[in-house]
């Protein structure tokens, strides 16, 4: 029963020991002065050094000599022991010297008997124990760190995606943009108008009708995928048949002028027509009404699926 309950109060100091150990004080030796120091094992930090802990829980590095004299405390001598006997919660008194170091130098270590056969039993248990413990923290944290591993690739892996997923969005977004380019290029719409006035039975362009058109040219060599639409009129003055041919050749000058002198392909432009009489502006009956009807009409259009931004102007000439 007395052994059993020594065994129990072993354990109990052991781990005591181990769970106090951080809070006690680490005394630092005197070099050359000598110490004799009795208290309990609680660390073993190699073969022949040892952290010995007194009564009061001041703490000693003490480092066993090769030649120190390890005995029990037996009446008649007593038995010799080597360094690798002293284990944790063995109660031990030392003898020897402060070093450079801080420690203590022993060349003395005395303890009893039993107390070294129960702490070596305890510390055959314990050991393993801890060494299983050791292990399992090294897993732990092993474990732990392949999950903060997981959890970043995971996040590349979002994060990724999520640029991949962002980059098929501006890729949908392009495509869609070109289809609707795409689909707009046979849309057109006017970017600016302009109006040339004509006398009376004439065809013939003014100064200022070529001056306006040729701002219309200008503004055309500037665009992409323009078209011309030329139409011309006539005043109610004289017969249908007669104004009818005549706004057309009125056209046919604006058209011609603008060929022959700013080189504007044939092919921007749209079937001129001659209205005559039709879709007169101003009234007949005056002579301010009929010299606006005597008038082409120049529009410029451009294709929305090569131009998204387009302003709309006009250039008026009366004359």
């Amino acid at each position: 029963m007395l052994k059993k309950i020594t065994t129990l109060a072993f354990v109990i100091a052991l781990g005591s020991v181990s769970l106090f150990a951080q809070a006690a004080q680490l005394r630092t030796a005197v070099a050359g002065q000598k110490y004799k120091i009795k208290g309990v094992v609680v660390a073993k930090e190699s073969e022949n050094t040892f952290i010995v802990r007194d009564a009061v829980g001041v703490d000693t590095k003490v480092v066993v000599a090769p030649n120190a004299s390890i005995k029990n405390n037996a009446f008649f001598g007593g038995d010799k022991y080597a360094v690798t006997s002293i284990v944790r919660g063995l109660n031990m008194e030392v003898e020897g010297v402060g070093d450079a170091s801080g420690s203590v130098s022993v060349n003395k270590v005395r303890f009893d008997k039993s107390n070294l056969l129960t702490a070596q039993s305890i510390d055959a248990r314990v050991a393993p124990a801890e060494d299983r413990l050791t292990a399992a923290e090294q897993n732990a944290q092993r474990i732990s760190g392949q999950i903060d591993e997981l959890m970043a690739i995971s996040n590349a892996a979002k994060g990724g995606a999520k640029a991949a997923q962002d980059t098929a969005d501006a890729a949908v977004a392009g495509v869609n943009a070109t289809n609707e380019r795409i689909s707009n290029l046979d849309d057109y719409v006017v970017q600016s108008t302009a109006t040339v006035n004509f006398k009376v039975n004439s065809a013939v362009l003014s100064p200022e009708a070529k001056a306006s058109l040729d701002q219309v040219a200008a503004t055309a060599k500037s665009l992409r995928g323009y078209v011309i639409e030329v139409t011309g009129f006539a005043s109610a003055e004289g017969s249908t048949a007669r104004n009818k041919a005549l706004s057309q050749k009125r056209a046919q000058a604006v058209k011609e002028y603008l060929i022959e002198n700013h080189d504007v392909d044939l092919r921007r432009f749209s079937d001129s027509y001659g209205f005559g009489e039709l879709k007169a502006v101003a009234d007949n009956t005056t002579r301010e009404g009929r010299e606006q009807n005597r008038r082409v009409e120049v529009k410029l259009l451009v294709s929305r699926g090569l131009n998204t931004n387009v302003e709309v102007k006009s250039t008026n000439n009366e004359d």
